[in-house]
């Protein structure tokens, strides 16, 4: 079985959108799943709510200072 990858260009968007384009996107998907996120920087308040939720993630730093991070959905 395949996970599935649900991937966001949040790039743009003002705060919070980003944060609850994302958040609803971890909601909607099946556990397996990872989202894939855009941001235009570090998407420190998410990072925060991400650690408390416990999902684990990965952070990719980009060279125009915009961030990717790579969600997984384990519960």
């Amino acid at each position: 079985m395949s996970s599935k990858i649900i991937e966001l260009d949040n790039r743009g968007l003002e705060p919070p959108q980003p944060m609850m384009r994302t958040l609803q996107a971890l909601e909607d998907s099946k556990v397996g799943s990872q989202v894939r996120i855009h941001n235009d920087r570090l998407p420190m308040f998410l990072i925060e709510e991400l650690q408390r939720l416990g999902y684990p993630y990965q952070v990719e730093h980009q060279a125009d200072g915009s961030a990717r991070v790579t969600i997984e959905k384990t519960h």
